[in-house]
């Protein structure tokens, strides 16, 4: 994965849980601050209605006689909705209703304000919550009352309509409702902000470390190259002892490994710092057929060969024409060696590695399967990682350094394909190739405006 995609993609990831918890922690708050405007209101309409009634009672149990008896002293006390003013100034708001009842839970009388078609509730409770025909709500309150001689006389229920104050906490709740995405979009833009400034050091760093590794390999490639020259040289016109020939031998093969090393960093970091450009057209028909032939030697033995594994190395076209796609054949050509090196380097002697080419739809699919050893599931998403060896031992004995598969990975993003593998443990492995194909780009005619 190029590695300024990696970086935008971990500041997106920051700035997405970022707002992801900001929101669940403002959701929380939101809530919190609802129930608790929800429980003010409640509380003070509860000591509003709980004074007006307790005023109220006690006025009217002054002036019982009777139980069941309304006096006229009585129904003075009680509001009428056509009045003016009344010494109970709060229950003349059009808000408020009175009910009297008898011991037997029939209405007496009613005063105030009444709502439509309210069901009646005994007295076994002092405070509810009822709703009318309508459904709109009422908060009431029940009192017992009693004669001047201590007599029960029946009830008094006072209620108050809710009307206001749902229509107040409805419009809270809109807000609320309204102000969490807005919320929501000011984090996700102050999380992707922050994000940056906190990744930009980061960032700054690793392209100092990026420009560094590619200024070494570009300095290390002289002397490098020297060095070989001067031991294939020292080889070429001096006799030595066979101990002395074994020596600059191994030096010969460790400069070899240090000079691909090198390259591949300086292959990587180029890659990164520009984008591949892909122009030219290649046949993959010829460059798999080049490299199964190219490779033959290294699976199976031939005369002066030493390294040879002793495995079937085979290939298979699975179409009827040629197919060609638009990239950079050294670097194509690249992946599909790296792979296939890997895949005999992988399989035990007397094994089989197929290269088989085919399309699907408008891409071309190079699979190079293996019956090796395979990779364990849980290294199978890290082995396209710089530096990382599933074996370290088979790979330090082969010359591997972990860049194969991570510069495969590259090249074939930057071709706009894919990489992926399937394997099982002691089962092989096959590793896929996605490319999308020339003949992916449509020319309009100008005639019939079709593509072709």
């Amino acid at each position: 994965m190029n590695q300024n995609r990696l970086f935008h993609l971990t500041r997106w990831r920051l700035a997405a849980w970022y707002a992801v918890v900001m929101g669940f922690i403002l959701g929380l708050c939101g809530l919190g601050v609802y129930q608790a405007i929800v429980h003010a209101h409640w509380q003070t309409l509860d000591r509003e209605l709980e004074s007006v009634a307790g005023t109220l009672h006690d006025s009217i149990e002054n002036t019982l006689k009777q139980p069941g008896r309304l006096e006229p002293t009585t129904q003075q006390l009680l509001p009428e909705e056509r009045e003016k003013r009344h010494i109970l100034g709060a229950i003349h708001q059009g808000d408020y209703y009175v009910r009297l009842l008898d011991n037997s839970n029939q209405i007496v009388t009613l005063a105030g304000f009444q709502p439509q078609e309210l069901r009646l509730i005994s007295k076994k409770g002092t405070w509810q919550t009822l709703k009318d025909a309508q459904g709109s709500r009422y908060h009431q309150i029940s009192l017992s009352l009693h004669t001047q001689n201590n007599i029960s006389w029946g009830s008094m229920q006072m209620g108050r309509s809710l009307q206001d104050i749902d229509n107040y906490l409805a419009n809270v709740k809109l807000i609320l409702l309204l102000g969490l995405p807005i919320a929501m979009i000011l984090v996700g833009a102050s999380s992707w902000w922050l994000s940056g400034l906190a990744m930009q050091p980061i960032y700054q760093s690793y392209q100092q470390i990026q420009q560094f590794t590619a200024d070494a390999a570009h300095e290390l490639r002289t002397p490098l190259a020297a060095t070989q020259a001067t031991i294939e040289s020292a080889l070429r016109l001096y006799s030595f002892t066979s101990e002395t020939q074994d020596i600059f031998s191994a030096i010969e093969r460790q400069n070899r490994r240090l000079t691909q090393l090198v390259t591949d960093l300086l292959l990587l970091a180029r890659m990164e710092k520009q984008p591949l450009s892909v122009q030219n057209r290649c046949c993959l028909n010829d460059l798999v057929s080049d490299l199964v032939e190219e490779l033959a030697s290294l699976a199976m033995p031939a005369a002066g060969c030493a390294y040879a594994s002793h495995i079937q190395l085979t290939s298979k076209f699975k179409l009827d024409k040629p197919l060609t796609v638009l990239g950079n054949e050294s670097q194509l050509y690249q992946v599909v060696s790296n792979l296939i090196i890997n895949a005999i380097q992988s399989t035990p002697k007397g094994g089989r590695v197929t290269v088989t080419l085919e399309r699907n739809h408008n891409y071309a699919v190079i699979n190079i399967q293996d019956t090796g050893i395979g990779i364990d599931a849980s290294e199978q998403k890290r082995i396209f990682e710089r530096f990382y060896r599933v074996n370290s031992d088979r790979s330090r004995n082969t010359g591997g350094s972990g860049l194969g598969l991570a510069i495969a990975s590259v090249i074939v993003q930057a071709h706009k394909g894919s990489l992926q593998v399937q394997s099982q443990l002691g089962k092989g492995s096959t590793f896929t190739v996605r490319l999308p194909l020339a003949t992916n780009i449509f020319h309009k005619d100008d005639n019939k405006g079709e593509a072709r």
